[in-house]
């Protein structure tokens, strides 16, 4: 039976995105959510996700979003220094830069490093932040089906050489007990199958498509040696715009294509909006406008509400 999983990435990324998601969370809508370990929100955000928990149908399955693009470091600056910007804590990547550290061998080992001390990091304050709130669920008698550590990341940056690299080898070597790390594959032909819709897709969520598909196949090899289920992931070409019209007509499609090929299929969503006063120095301007500030959040958010009414239907 296909198994599909209603996401929502960004929680602690600011109050008011926290709040949204809460509100989608009451309802019932999320099977999942991603939380941002390291911003200055983070213990208040936790806070009012655990005075929650008592009014909620369920608790969903909850993600470390490693970022280290926003936010500042968890390990230090000191011990990150190709990883914040110069003289302060502040992250200070953008995704090329991590992309770049993949393949510039003079930097690649001491980069790794960096990114092992700030994924341990990071890591560690999501996973109790989760225990607590697990907990708490029990306590009231809240469903909850977590059961292991669960990772993504901000911008699918686990998915680069390097920080793949580097995200493994801190697994190992803390001997977690992982059940998800997210695979950003997505099924690419069902896109160009509606030609009606090619105008409405951003040309550069193509590229990301493809590169992130090319990555992925380390990530389908690992999965199947440590027996995590494998999935599909739907969000990469619609990234920014997860709207109902567009979904509905590719839902069906996708939901075939993940069953034929047994695999899970993530269902990516954006729902929290950042209000303007919440902008800080800890996100970058360009990507406030282009994305956290943008109206298209609550579009986001209304198809979430959609989706389950039409994947309740089925």
């Amino acid at each position: 039976m296909l198994k599909t999983d209603i996401h929502a990435d960004d929680y602690a990324l600011t109050v008011h995105t926290s709040e949204d998601m809460l509100d989608c969370m009451r309802k019932g809508q999320l099977d999942s959510i991603s939380i941002v370990p390291n911003t200055a929100c983070f213990r208040e955000c936790m806070e009012l996700l655990y005075g929650a928990i008592p009014e909620l149908p369920f608790l969903p399955k909850m993600s470390v979003h490693l970022d280290f693009v926003e936010g500042h470091s968890l390990a230090g600056a000191r011990e990150t220094p190709f990883l914040t910007k110069a003289g302060e804590s502040r992250m200070g990547l953008s995704w090329g830069g991590v992309f770049l550290l993949s393949y510039l061998p003079w930097k690649r080992r001491a980069a790794k490093q960096q990114l092992k001390k700030e994924i341990k990091a990071q890591i560690a304050t999501v996973q109790a932040a989760v225990e607590r709130a697990v907990s708490l669920a029990g306590e009231h008698h809240i469903p909850c089906a977590q059961h292991g550590l669960r990772i993504d990341s901000h911008q699918h940056a686990h998915m680069i050489p390097v920080v793949w690299e580097a995200l493994t080898e801190v697994i190992r070597e803390e001997g977690y007990d992982v059940e998800y790390i997210r695979n950003s594959k997505e099924p690419f032909g069902i896109f160009l199958s509606e030609i009606s819709l090619w105008r409405t897709y951003r040309p550069v969520n193509f590229v990301k498509n493809r590169l992130l598909a090319f990555y992925s196949r380390r990530v389908d090899r690992y999965a199947k040696a440590n027996r995590l289920e494998p999935m599909y992931l739907w969000g990469l070409v619609m990234s920014g715009r997860m709207d109902h019209e567009r979904i509905v007509r590719l839902y069906p499609k996708m939901m075939a294509k993940a069953e034929r090929d047994g695999r899970v299929l993530e269902i990516l969503f954006h729902p929290g909006l950042m209000l303007p006063e919440e902008a800080s120095e800890e996100i970058g301007e360009e990507a406030a406008a282009d994305f956290y500030l943008r109206d298209d959040r609550h579009v986001e958010k209304a198809a979430v509400a959609q989706l389950e009414d039409l994947r309740r239907h089925r």
